[in-house]
């Protein structure tokens, strides 16, 4: 059962069972990622690596998940791009460290630094409605917060020049047909079976998620002995945990 939702001034936090549903609420900016809504979401997610949620799904408010960074926020020299990344600009990674299984639902605009929250989540489910991209070449920048980094692991460097080089938006359905998601939903479901996918992954043995994330890691990163070696000692661990 839906439990009492706890907003805050950018963020809402719903606890639906084991679940811990984290709503990007800026909806008349298409919930754009301001300093202030980063500071929020990462609030939001330390607290989490204390609670007892056994997944979080991520989602968006209003006409889309999250239309990347608010362009009016963006540090201009190196000192404040130093800065940024010491403050707001570490959510990325807390989500893609937080050692629960995360979801994102993805609808309407996921694009920029929005895209790069949904590349850190463990899994991503999108709507018809979803068109996913990385415009900030366009700007005279690069995908600077893991996005860059993440979709080339996941997609072999050819397709990720196409999104990140040509700026190019691409709908539900080529993200899936790229490995980029794990379900495409009619419009408006999304969330739905996000959460579908979070209580599985949660009725997992708790500690199983973080040495499998571990494991796949390793396999895409790293020489192949060294990677057999994580997966080795990944199991080992886990079976002397039983």
């Amino acid at each position: 059962m839906l439990q009492r939702t706890v907003p805050s001034a950018l963020v809402t936090t719903q606890r639906r069972g084991e679940l811990l549903l984290v709503g990007l609420d800026r909806p008349a900016k298409l919930n754009a990622l301001s300093t202030e809504l980063e500071q929020a979401l990462l609030d939001v997610l330390v607290a989490a690596t204390t609670s007892d949620a056994r997944a979080v799904v991520l989602h968006g408010t209003g006409r889309s998940f999250c239309a990347g960074a608010d362009t009016s926020q963006l540090a201009r020299d190196p000192a404040q791009v130093a800065a940024y990344y010491r403050s707001s600009g570490r959510v990325h990674e807390a989500l893609a460290g937080l050692g629960v299984p995360t979801v994102a639902a993805l609808h309407g605009h996921c694009l920029g630094g929005g895209l790069e929250l949904a590349l850190a989540c463990d899994l991503r489910v999108a709507d018809t409605t979803a068109v996913l991209g990385l415009p900030e070449v366009g700007l005279g920048i690069l995908p600077g917060s893991g996005g860059l980094t993440r979709l080339t692991r996941m997609l072999g460097p050819g397709l990720a020049r196409r999104l990140i080089l040509l700026g190019e938006r691409i709908d539900a359905e080529q993200a899936d047909a790229w490995g980029l998601l794990a379900a495409v939903v009619p419009e408006g479901e999304a969330l739905a079976r996000a959460c579908e996918l979070a209580e599985r992954l949660a009725a997992t043995p708790r500690h199983v998620h973080e040495w499998a994330c571990r494991a796949i890691d390793a396999a895409s990163e790293a020489p192949a002995a060294t990677s057999l070696l994580v997966e080795q000692l990944a199991y080992a661990a886990l079976s002397d945990a039983h």
